[in-house]
Parts: structure tokens; sequence; C-alpha cells
């Protein structure tokens, strides 16, 4: 399949890290140089469901689709606040699509990218020819507002996708969950986020280093013929030290979270449309979608724009 268009939403309240670092009683470069990020954006009255179907009505307007011809709705999520209907449900029926394959996947950070597996493998069958993959997140109902090393992190956002039948087009995937250490990013009932953030950057530089290097031997691409990588939006420390493990140069990751923050499930979608504003990906581009997180789950997708 190919990655036919990408739109976004980010919600109504920007919040530097001043506001966080008053708080807090610290400098505002504390922030910055812990996690790489300098602002991020909050829901005022935005519901997980309206975000994720702003981001979408964007994207049909953007790309001109019949909504009809959408075959599937796949919405990743860490923060849904109903178990029915879904998020995606609540989006076709926003969209007004009389009749396709609607719901949401739970898997933590690493989401998106299990999501659009879904959607691959569901194209591959034949079964559909159009899918629309969505990853949203409302982190700042789930954070301790008080607790530093999740406050200057979390944020909120949308992205949407929009992939299609291609035969031409390279992809291939590796996903995994590891249990073992579940419990060091997690949220229990809807209560407020917990991070052992010491844990999280030794799952974070070892596993998905090992998750790309599989995924590249499984493709038999090499990574020199990699234009970007581009990685859940975690923390800077984390990106970089995945780089430089991984043997990339920085300019190939692309990066973001300065501007919005760790948005979980939405930061890839919300990074690929960026890049598409700018003209970074090209057709026949290769590029390596990396997530990681709660779970813990970790996958990587090397798709072919």
């Amino acid at each position: 399949m190919r990655l036919v268009s990408c739109s976004s939403y980010l919600p109504k309240i920007k919040v530097e890290n001043k506001e966080i670092a008053n708080k807090f009683n610290i400098e505002d470069e504390y922030i910055v140089k812990r996690t790489g990020i300098k602002q991020r954006y909050f829901v005022k009255d935005e519901t997980i469901e309206e975000m994720a179907t702003i981001a979408t009505q964007s994207l049909i307007k953007k790309t001109e689709i019949d909504v009809q011809e959408i075959g599937l709705i796949v919405v990743a999520t860490t923060s849904t606040n109903r178990l029915m209907p879904g998020i995606a449900n609540y989006v076709q029926k926003k969209i007004n699509i009389k009749k396709c394959i609607a719901f949401d996947v739970l898997a933590g950070c690493s989401g998106f990218i299990n999501a659009v597996d879904i959607a691959q493998m569901y194209i591959d069958s034949g079964k559909i020819e159009k899918a629309i993959v969505i990853g949203v997140d409302i982190l700042s109902k789930y954070t301790n507002r008080d607790d530093i090393n999740t406050a200057i992190i979390f944020a909120d956002g949308a992205g949407a996708t929009l992939f299609e039948d291609s035969n031409n087009n390279l992809y291939f995937s590796n996903i995994e969950s590891i249990p073992d250490f579940n419990n060091i990013l997690a949220n229990v009932s809807n209560s407020k986020i917990s991070m052992d953030g010491l844990s999280i950057y030794k799952y974070a530089v070892t596993e998905t280093v090992k998750n790309v290097r599989e995924l590249l031997e499984k493709s038999g691409e090499r990574l020199e013929n990699i234009k970007y990588i581009v990685p859940h939006q975690s923390n800077l420390k984390i990106i970089n030290a995945i780089a430089n493990r991984i043997g990339i140069s920085i300019d190939k990751v692309f990066i973001n979270i300065d501007k919005i923050g760790n948005t979980f499930c939405a930061s890839i979608p919300i990074a690929l449309e960026e890049m598409q504003q700018n003209k970074l990906l090209n057709n026949g581009d290769k590029i390596i979608l990396l997530g990681y997180g709660g779970g813990l789950n970790t996958g990587s997708v090397l798709i072919q724009i």
C-alpha cells in the first residue's frame, strides 16, 4: 500500500515551558535540556472524538476522496473515554460513511504502527482498497500535574492518514510486545499515567534499535537507502540515542517534539503531515516509522512513498 496524504489537529491551548517551569520553580531550559520540548498543546473543550474527526475531515478535504470508497477506519489511542461505540465508529458517523470496518486499537505509544500494519493486511487481503488510520490522544487529562517527570512531557493531539492499495510500493513491518516490564509506563482504569523514566530510556534505546535492525534484515534494505526515520516523539534524548545506536545521521531522523510535546499515538501522523507540508517526502522515498512505549510495545514499518 502507499501513503496518500496526512492531516492533523492540535488543540486550542498552547502551553509554553514557562508556565510549567514556574509551577515547579525551575528554569525553562531545564525542560528543554531534559526533554527537547519547548511547547505543547492541551485541549480546552475538545473531546477525543472531535479531535479525531477534525483531523479526518481535514484529510478528506485535502484529498477530495469520495468517503464511500473508504473501507476501513482504525483509531490508535491510549486515552479513549468510552468502551463503545469506539472513536472510529464516531468518526465514521461524522464523515457519513454508510458502511465500512471501524474499530479502535489499544497498543500503547506504538499503537499507530499497529494500526498501520492492520490496514496493510486488510488492503493486502483484497478486502478493502482505502483505509484511514488515525492516532489521537488527550494526555493532559491523565497527567499528574504535580509530577515533574510526566507534567513536562505529555500533550494532546490528533493525526489522520490515508492509505490506499498499490502494487508497486514496498512495505515491511516488525512488531512485537514485551510484557515482562509492562508496569514502567502504565495507566490503569483511567488513573494518572505513571512512568519510570530511567527504565523507559533503557528499553527505548535498546529494543527499538534491535527492532529496526531486524526490519532492515527482513526487508533486505540498507540503512543508507532510507531517507528518513520517523520515530514516536517521546523525548529528544531518547531519539538522539536511538539514532546514534542505529548509526544514522540525526539529519535523517524527523523531529518535531520541540513544537508539540509527546502526544503518544498522534505523534507519528502529526510528524508525517509536517513532513508533507515541508515537501520532505517524494514519490519513491523509503521511510521507517518507529513506535515504542507502553505495553511494552515496539513496532517499525518500512514504507515506500
